[in-house]
């Protein structure tokens, strides 16, 4: 058996023969043994005195140098400037020098050589402890951690800490026997020689590699003789190969190993050869190093923006569960976008849907372990993160441009009880001018919690309600969970007796309605995959319309939930439900608080479909609004998956009114912006337990900044809609409110570039600053776009807020006052009633002046405040159309400005022209930065009255000039 090397994450050196595009020839066949039957439990392949022996004689020959010829076969790549690669493997302080010493001794001692970060588990189960004796029946290392301060992150089974249990140097892995020219790249016959410990493995692959575009990257690894379960979303199809691609792929053929280098640099972005590749039935495992340890996406999981590598796992399978760390949670997102050395980044995007396990270890390195379906993964070349996000979503699909109420302020709670108090709420946010567009109601709205249905007792006047949002231009929004009841009787509730009838809920094993008990009781679970399901969910949808005629959707417990495990009748008693392996999902079951995993869907049984399900129901309720309605459709989901932003926005379930959830919103937020979800916020003021008023104003503030903004809170709580505070805070909340408002047109904007390019929304500063290393752990502070800086308070008892200013010059929003920083973290002073906000030089923002719907604010003239750069130059853009019709961007129903200023001269720049465009005026324009003070202003060549403070802002008023037109304004 070849030695199977552990390889640093640059510096890749083979046992045998590496492939590279240039070297490989057009057409190879490698002759193969026959396959080896016997399992690997009872063997030690390599533990032979003449093992030891090499051994020894290895270690001897790196005592006298003689590693240093063997560098002709080594990868050349700029290891040395790598802080992260592991470090060699040095001699034990007594090599042993007698011919007999055991096998058993020799191999233990190359163990021991292996370092302790790039130790890769070999029993990852959890809930066992792993003796000696279990890891070396799978032909692994058992080496206790060391005594040193690592070891008490160390353990001696599944979990987080340094395994005592991983991989040696030899432990057998597939190996490359051909490879032939595709018209897209390269396929390849992968073939393992002995089982692994693991039942159901595949002994021959094929992998296919796909140079798709020239930063795109794909790669298949399937079983030629069995289709596997795949992924039902629509992903691009390459027609021709990458002509000149950023990246150069490397092939070793025994073990099979897989790199990737980005071409400019050299930088090692993915290299499987550092543990084996496992591929059974129910089963796969493959590793990779990481050019560095700053990695981010992977959700959805509660945690820092930035991931802990330091023996950190995190696992997939859509759960309902209160936000919490180290838990599965309520979507599934297999993509991560990581930094390398000099500002670069890439990502990395693993198309698979069954459970599974990301373990992070600080070599660094990652290993993915699927229960099932097949590898398809992704390579994205960047260069900078925002261009790995763009196509990122390239793949996946483009968010969906949100109508315009979606960029307003939402409020709900569970627990209004009534419709009249429901309205009530309404009219006090109208008496205290707050500003609120839409309003939602929670499960209390059912007769029983039925789906479709209206308590006529206590929201008999909800038609009503509705009907005077309408006529204030506000929106309805209400609750729908996809537990139907199974219990009403028969011919008394449509939706389930058709559903029923046209077989639209997901079956048992034995082909049998599968119930499970959800709010309404005993519950059936639509069958989303398939497309009977969706024109009956159409049906119902348009039945209740009638009745009540609500705006949007909120579909929730769609992981699906369930308050049983699995069924009232239980779960068959097999691999499926009890799988060789099982991620660390929370429970320890795959039917934990859901349906079973052998129940059966139209497409595939739910062992595969599970987290595909919230993306399902999703893509089922956006397409019924749209025939409902006739307007962009407003979904807002719990559980999600990838291209989920076609279709829903998500918020970030059920937090808690406390201090910590208030932080960690924000790396929500931010993860779902990268996750090509953009319309994403958190229950403003928090969800559970009693709101504090100051936390609840804090929380307004940061709010007013979330993509999407929805005040709600549970049953039993205190009310926490801003009416409720003194009127201090209640001041504070709507001033923070009415900032959101004023900023509409940025916003819009910044979802208009998000839909058409795939842009972040709200932003990390490392996007915008990536070759700041200051930059790539803040999640305290985050950018609208890649100018407007909000800097959040976040602690109780201040007045005062800390934040990290990129190098560069800063404008307070508010004032104009500069700021000018070295890249330095600087205290600003922040009262209960402000939210620090600072724009970056070189940025034109168009703003309107706010009002209490977004119907009115966003007709009203413009004001464009420009941030000047020390050249006197800026830049900014306009996106507008109807606010609401479908497609606007497609069919060309839109305008689009420009806006610039360089040489003391402001121009706009009309690039696309509509009507909607000729209804908006811009009726002034500040200027911030302007150095001196100007003895005139002109506009469009007519002199013009201006007003210059000491903080050198320039303000022009009283302009009347038209949207649609270009026109100039300049001083001098």
């Amino acid at each position: 058996m070849v030695s199977y090397q552990l390889l640093n994450p640059e510096d890749v050196q083979f046992s045998r023969a590496v492939l590279t595009e240039e070297q490989r020839p057009v057409q190879e066949e490698i002759p193969v043994q026959d396959p080896e039957e016997a399992s690997l439990l009872p063997r030690f392949a390599s533990c032979s005195v003449t093992k030891g022996l090499l051994v020894i004689g290895c270690l001897l020959l790196l005592l006298c140098g003689g590693w240093l010829l063997c560098t002709m076969f080594w990868l050349h790549g700029p290891s040395n400037r790598d802080p992260h690669r592991p470090l060699p493997p040095t001699p034990a302080q007594k090599p042993p020098t007698a011919v007999n010493d055991t096998a058993a001794a020799s191999r233990r001692e190359a163990c021991g050589l292996i370092p302790e970060a790039w130790r890769f588990d070999c029993y990852p189960e959890r809930g066992v402890v792993v003796t000696r004796e279990m890891c070396e029946a799978r032909n692994c290392c058992f080496v206790p951690a060391s005594s040193s301060a690592s070891s008490s992150a160390s353990r001696p089974s599944g979990g987080n800490g340094i395994p005592w249990c991983f991989y040696p140097p030899d432990f057998p892995s597939y190996s490359l026997v051909s490879m032939n020219d595709t018209s897209l790249g390269q396929k390849g016959t992968l073939v393992r020689e002995r089982k692994t410990y693991y039942p159901g493995d595949i002994l021959t692959l094929e992998v296919e590699i796909r140079h798709e575009t020239d930063t795109r990257l794909r790669v298949r690894i399937t079983d030629p003789s069995d289709a596997r379960f795949e992924v039902p979303i629509s992903v691009p199809t390459a027609s021709k190969k990458a002509a000149s691609p950023d990246y150069v792929v490397e092939l070793s053929k025994e073990p099979f190993g897989l790199i990737v280098k980005r071409r400019s640099t050299g930088a090692v972005l993915l290299n499987t050869t550092v543990a084996p590749l496992f591929y059974a039935d129910q089963f796969l495992q493959f590793s990779t190093s990481l050019p560095s340890q700053f990695i981010y996406g992977l959700g959805e999981h509660r945690s820092s923006f930035l991931h802990d590598v330091h023996w950190n796992t995190l696992t997939m399978w859509a759960r309902d569960v209160p936000p919490t760390e180290q838990t599965n949670l309520y979507g599934a997102h297999p993509f991560y976008l990581a930094m390398e050395d000099g500002g670069n980044a890439h990502g990395f995007f693993l198309l698979n849907s069954n459970a599974m396990d990301v373990a992070l270890q600080p070599a660094p390195a990652l290993t993915w372990r699927s229960i099932g379906g097949i590898l398809d993964f992704y390579v994205f070349l960047g260069p900078d993160p925002g261009s790995v996000i763009e196509q990122y979503v390239e793949v996946i699909g483009f968010p969906a441009m949100p109508i315009y109420w979606a960029l307003g302020y939402h409020l709900c709670r569970w627990g209004y009880k009534t419709s009249d108090s429901t309205w009530e709420v309404v009219k006090q946010m109208r008496n205290y001018g707050m500003p609120q567009d839409v309003q939602w109601n929670d499960i209390d709205y059912m007769d029983q919690y039925l789906d479709f249905t209206l308590d006529s007792t206590n929201f008999g006047t909800l038609p009503d309600l509705v009907k005077d949002l309408h006529a204030h231009d506000q929106r309805y929004v209400m609750i729908l969970d996809p537990g139907i009841s199974s219990t009403q009787p028969e011919g008394s509730y449509w939706p389930f007796d058709e559903g029923l009838k046209r077989g639209v809920f997901i079956k048992d094993a034995e082909g049998k309605t599968l119930i499970g008990k959800v709010w309404p009781g005993l519950t059936a679970y639509p069958d989303f995959s398939d497309n009977v399901t969706h024109e009956w969910w159409y049906e119902n949808l348009q039945r209740f319309h009638d009745q009540v005629p609500f705006d949007g959707l909120w579909i929730d417990m769609n992981e699906p939930s369930n308050f049983l495990d699995g069924s009232t009748n239980g779960c068959p008693s097999n691999s499926l439900e009890n799988p060789p392996y099982t991620p660390g999902v929370l429970g320890g079951l795959l039917r934990g608080k859901t349906i079973c995993a052998t129940a059966q869907q139209k497409q595939s049984i739910h062992y595969n479909m599970h987290s595909l399900y919230g993306l399902m129901e999703a893509k089922a309720s956006a397409s019924a609004l749209k025939r409902i309605v006739s307007k962009r459709p407003f979904v807002i989901s719990r559980s999600t998956f990838p291209s989920q932003g076609m279709y829903s926005g998500h918020w970030l379930g059920d937090n808690r009114s406390q201090w910590k959830d208030l932080y960690s919103s924000i790396s929500g937020m931010l993860t779902f912006n990268l996750l090509g979800i953009p319309l994403v916020g958190a229950d403003i003021c928090g969800f559970s337990e009693e709101p504090q008023e100051e936390l609840c104003v804090r929380w307004t503030q940061l709010g007013a900044f979330y993509p999407f903004t929805r005040n709600h809170n549970s049953i039993g709580m205190q009310p926490q809609d801003p009416t409720v505070f003194s009127p201090l805070s209640r001041t504070a909340m709507k001033q923070a409110l009415l900032l959101r408002y004023s900023l509409f047109p940025v916003l819009y904007t910044l979802f208009h570039h998000a839909h058409a390019h795939g842009h972040t929304v709200a932003r990390p500063l490392m996007f915008e600053f990536p070759k700041d290393l200051g930059t790539y752990g803040i999640d305290k502070q985050f950018l609208w776009g890649k100018s407007l800086l909000v800097t959040p308070v976040l602690d109780p008892g201040v007045d005062y807020v800390d934040g990290y200013f990129p190098q560069g010059q800063w404008y307070d929003y508010y004032t104009g006052d500069s700021l000018r920083s070295k890249g330095e973290e600087v205290r600003l002073q922040a009262p209960l009633d402000k939210i620090n906000l600072h724009i970056r030089e070189g940025t034109i923002l168009p703003t309107q002046a706010a009002n209490l719907t977004l119907w009115v604010s966003s007709g009203q003239p413009l004001h464009l405040v420009s941030a000047l750069s020390d050249d006197g130059s800026a830049a900014g853009d306009l996106f507008w159309d109807d606010g609401e019709s479908i497609d606007t961007f497609e069919s060309d129903s839109y305008s689009f400005l420009l806006f610039s200023v360089t040489q003391m001269v402001m121009t706009s720049q009309v690039l696309h022209s509509d009507i909607e465009a000729t209804y908006i005026t811009v009726e002034s324009a500040s200027f911030y930065g302007v150095k001196e003070k100007p003895s005139r202003v002109m506009v469009n060549s007519q002199e013009a009255t201006f007003t210059y403070r000491a903080n050198q802002v320039l303000t022009v008023s009283d302009l009347g000039l038209n949207l649609s037109q270009n026109f100039t304004i300049s001083w001098m």
